[in-house]
């Protein structure tokens, strides 16, 4: 920690200690909405914030990367705590950290790799969807007389839209002029000063909920220790487990993308597991990699891990001493600052490209944004890798194909193309023992077995020309692809490799 200190230099504790700040404000409204997304208190929500972001920024794999309460994960903990009340989600937001640390421990941040583009591309913009609904609920107030919530009209709508505006336009603008302060924190700042000068008539943070509080107090969950506990908040831990750790990682692997520096997934998997556990014990609801915020901070000039350590401690001196100050905040200027993240984060390049990729590549991409903003980010991701593997594997599984030679009294196969799953059906279609002559050879020079279809399928085959009392051998098996198929010993009913009863053979035996 020292060490990382050292290598700050004043312009970097600046900009990292500005953009922190920045977030801190957006973090207030988010955290408050999110905790009564899930029905719990806003402090449940703010606790949250602090714990996880601290948490996550010193100990992190993605230094500037910004954790808290996120709406993602509060959709599925509202019927947790609806049945089973807060205690419950405590414990399973402390179970959910143990998991995650578990999935750091044993290296499956790595797995997230295996997101192809498309559902990368398909996330970010299903995300700044959702980032954008979620701030429609601030153009709703509460009617005084029947207690429920109304759409703003007239001149409150009005100012509202133009307050919105003025946000948008000075942190489009002022860069252009300079970067020394963040230019989102200079639009909160002006705009709160009008609105408290003019004494303009507009919704603030404190009309949405009171912020104030003390300090998060030790809490071990007030829960039965027995297995019907553990029934009960398993799964919610798991799925909370994977949501938070999805998104962590695909925001780590975006904000990769934007600073050209690269995080350390299994660290990150570890420190979001550590700040759960942590949160669960402090009364706060979990979280995890916030890609709005994190957005805002790196556009504020925040890269280290100094920025997201001054988000954090600021949201814990809001609740503590300066309450009354930000509530005063007009959620007009929090909600422009979002605007602009959504506007930042959506890929509009995604339009200009769509006729230029595969259809396919552009169904998987359409397909995720609209899951991500009907269900979840971790179904939606799910649905992608699984649609993109199993496009992936049709177009391949046409790719085999074999170049037929005779040779004297043999007939020699030269196959092309990985033999699995997928192209089983086609490889078998390649041949026809009946009007092949006696001798037999398949060559696998150009081509590899690459899973136990492939094995079934060389054993069908391979019955397919002693029936028709003829001779089948394979040669140039690779080294992999022998080991496959010598692995499988008793799994399948022909053994086709060194079996002379079966007068199948291998290029050993060729």
């Amino acid at each position: 920690m020292f060490s990382l200190i050292n290598r700050y230099t004043p312009a970097n504790a600046k900009n990292d200690f500005l953009s922190g700040l920045t977030v801190s404000l957006a973090l207030v409204p988010e955290a408050v909405a999110f905790a009564f997304v899930a029905g719990v208190e806003p402090l449940v929500g703010l606790y949250a914030a602090f714990f996880v972001g601290l948490i996550t920024a010193v100990f992190g794999g993605r230094p500037g990367m910004i954790s808290g309460a996120t709406g993602a994960l509060a959709v599925v903990m509202v019927s947790l705590v609806s049945q089973h009340g807060v205690e419950y989600l405590f414990a399973t937001v402390v179970l959910m950290g143990i998991i995650q640390i578990s999935a750091g421990i044993f290296k499956l941040g790595k797995f997230i790799r295996m997101v192809p583009h498309p559902v990368m591309l398909g996330f970010v913009n299903g995300l700044a969807i959702v980032i954008f609904l979620a701030q429609l609920g601030q153009f709703q107030i509460e009617n005084p007389t029947t207690g429920t919530a109304e759409w703003m009209e007239g001149n409150m709508l009005y100012m509202m839209l133009g307050l919105i505006a003025v946000t948008m336009f000075i942190i489009h603008f002022l860069p252009k002029l300079t970067t020394a302060i963040p230019s989102s924190l200079v639009a909160i700042i002006v705009v709160s000063l009008a609105v408290i000068g003019l004494d303009l008539n507009t919704k603030t943070v404190g009309d949405v909920a009171s912020i104030g509080g003390g300090l998060p107090e030790f809490h071990i969950p007030m829960v039965p220790l027995n297995l019907e506990t553990l029934y009960i908040i398993l799964p919610y831990a798991f799925i909370l487990a994977a949501i938070g750790l999805i998104e962590s990682l695909l925001t780590l692997s975006l904000i990769d993308e934007l600073t050209e520096t690269r995080g350390r997934s299994n660290k990150e998997c570890i420190a979001q597991g550590a700040a759960n556990v942590t949160t669960g014990f402090f009364g706060g609801m979990g979280g995890c990699a916030m890609i709005g915020q994190s957005m805002i901070n790196v556009n504020s000039g925040g890269r280290g891990r100094l920025s997201g350590i001054t988000g954090a401690v600021f949201l814990l001196l809001y609740v503590l001493v300066a309450s009354d100050l930000i509530e005063q905040i007009p959620v007009a200027a929090l909600v422009g600052v979002m605007f602009m993240v959504v506007i930042g984060t959506f890929e509009w390049s995604s339009f200009r490209i769509m006729k230029k990729i595969p259809k396919q590549d552009a169904f998987v991409l359409v397909l995720v944004s609209g899951v991500t903003v009907a269900t979840d980010l971790a179904i939606a991701v799910i649905v992608g890798v699984i649609v993109s593997a199993l496009v992936f594997a049709w177009e391949h599984a046409k790719h085999i194909n074999v170049v037929a030679e005779d040779k004297g009294a043999s007939r020699i196969y030269k196959l092309h193309g990985p033999l699995f799953f997928g192209s089983v059906a086609n490889f078998l279609e390649l041949f026809d023992p009946s009007k092949d002559p006696d001798d037999v050879i398949i060559d696998f020079q150009h081509s590899r077995v690459s899973d136990h279809s492939g094995i079934e399928a060389l054993d069908t085959l391979a019955e397919r020309y002693i029936k028709a009392g003829k001779t089948l051998h394979l040669r140039h098996l690779s080294g992999e692809c022998k080991e496959l198929l010598e692995k499988a010993g008793d799994l399948v009913e022909v053994n086709v490799v060194e079996d002379p009863n079966y007068h199948v053979a291998s290029d050993k035996l060729a």
